[in-house]
């Protein structure tokens, strides 16, 4: 009989939030993962003293399934500051959550990112967010964000010089393709809650979790060839089976692979370019989004401003977002960015230092449609983990986990 009650395919969040509801349960579970460290598609890089995530990515703290999974205080989280600049007719404009900086928010009503209406609109929109349930969100009509926003009355100009640019950082795609119902949640999170990071990057989020887990049970460097029924094959021909259940908690298209699946994955990718900056220009906590279409730019933020343990002491951190795949190389890319940062904050981006470009092809899945549950049974003792069954984000990928484990648990009680 296997020592591994459960065996679990990745060590993503969904994969170790699945392990760690297991654990506490008194399951005894092994995570399989190819790589050579927690976190999937959330990890932190040290390069030259910089701590780099593996894409610029933030934690939203009013994200429900956070205190289930997660020690907050010793994450010892640091908040952006509430709104964007927002880059438009040759300079930056404010845009700031009104409830949280209300003074500036009030000066916001007439700037030139929106109407005086359009503002007004953000509050309908907010009462309509935070309104019920988010199961009750959850089963509202679903439509693409834009198609919302134009129904919500939104000019033109609020569209593409707001929501467009700062949600589609968010969202990893301008056409504001993205549901309806995964708008007013993440809207209704950023409103309930701050938008933040730890201090020591996003990769202290899966090594918590990990840490939390029995010895032994993280196996890494250890990629999945094949599954049979519910044995899983390595690639050198060794075979784990499971005493109760099989779980494959890995990325979409890796999901689709060991299932044999022939369909198509949703992914959203994203370039993402560090730079060493002797300093930065500014000491403020804010995401600055680009409000035009000219340009690769989407975002930049100054981290270490978020964070000083980010960058060694006297240096800063910036980290700089390109959506999609772009068709030119590193050095081309770094080129046609540097020339953007000049036109945004003047000659001194010259002598930023590149340290590191990440291509993330499967930044984000493009779940469709948008749910808060699933059934994670998919076969006789096999079950699905993954954010790509939920929302595209770090409570998605918590959910799945605890659903999954959840499931499993029920499954022999009954």
């Amino acid at each position: 009989m296997s020592k591994h009650e459960v065996i679990i395919i990745g060590a993503g969040l969904s994969g170790l939030a699945c392990a760690r509801w297991l654990a506490r349960a008194g399951v005894r579970c092994l995570v399989l993962d190819a790589a050579d460290g927690v976190g999937g598609r959330v990890r932190t890089d040290v390069v030259e003293g910089f701590r780099l995530d593996r894409g610029f990515q933030v934690l939203l703290t009013a994200y429900p399934e956070l205190p289930q999974h997660l020690d907050l205080s010793k994450l010892d989280l640091r908040p952006y500051y509430a709104g964007a600049n927002v880059w438009h007719d040759g300079g930056f404009v404010r845009a700031a959550d009104p409830w949280r900086h209300p003074f500036t928010g009030l000066a916001g009503l007439f700037s030139p990112i929106g109407t005086l209406a359009d503002k007004l609109r953000v509050a309908s929109l907010r009462r309509r967010c935070c309104k019920g349930s988010l199961e009750e969100l959850f089963e509202r009509p679903e439509v693409s964000t834009l198609e919302m926003l134009k129904e919500r009355g939104f000019s033109p100009a609020m569209i593409e010089r707001f929501f467009r640019p700062f949600f589609g950082g968010v969202f990893l795609e301008a056409r504001l393709g993205t549901s309806s119902r995964i708008f007013e949640f993440v809207f209704r999170m950023m409103a309930a809650g701050e938008t933040a990071m730890p201090a020591l990057g996003m990769g202290e989020i899966p090594t918590q979790l990990a840490a939390s887990l029995p010895e032994g049970t993280v196996r890494l460097r250890a990629p999945v060839q094949r599954l049979s029924g519910q044995s899983v094959i390595l690639p050198n021909g060794e075979a784990l089976t499971p005493s109760r259940a099989l779980v494959i908690a890995s990325a979409g298209p890796e999901y689709n692979r060991l299932l044999s699946l022939n369909k198509t994955v949703g992914s959203r990718s994203v370039a993402c370019l560090y730079f060493d900056c002797a300093e930065a220009p500014g000491d403020e906590r804010i995401i600055h989004v680009n409000g035009t279409t000219s340009g690769v730019i989407q975002s930049l933020a100054f981290t270490s401003n978020v964070s000083t343990m980010l960058a060694p002491r006297g240096r800063s951190l910036a980290a700089v977002n390109v959506l999609g795949w772009p068709k030119v190389s590193d050095a081309e890319l770094q080129s046609i960015v540097r020339t953007q940062l000049i036109q945004w904050f003047g000659s001194v981006s010259q002598t930023w230092k590149h340290l590191r470009t990440y291509r993330i092809h499967h930044a984000q899945p493009d779940p469709s449609p948008a749910t808060l549950s699933y059934n994670p049974e998919i076969s006789p003792g096999v079950f699905a983990a993954g954010d790509h069954f939920t929302t595209p984000s770090i409570d998605g990928a918590l959910r799945s986990g605890r659903l999954a484990a959840e499931a499993i648990l029920n499954k022999e009680k009954s």
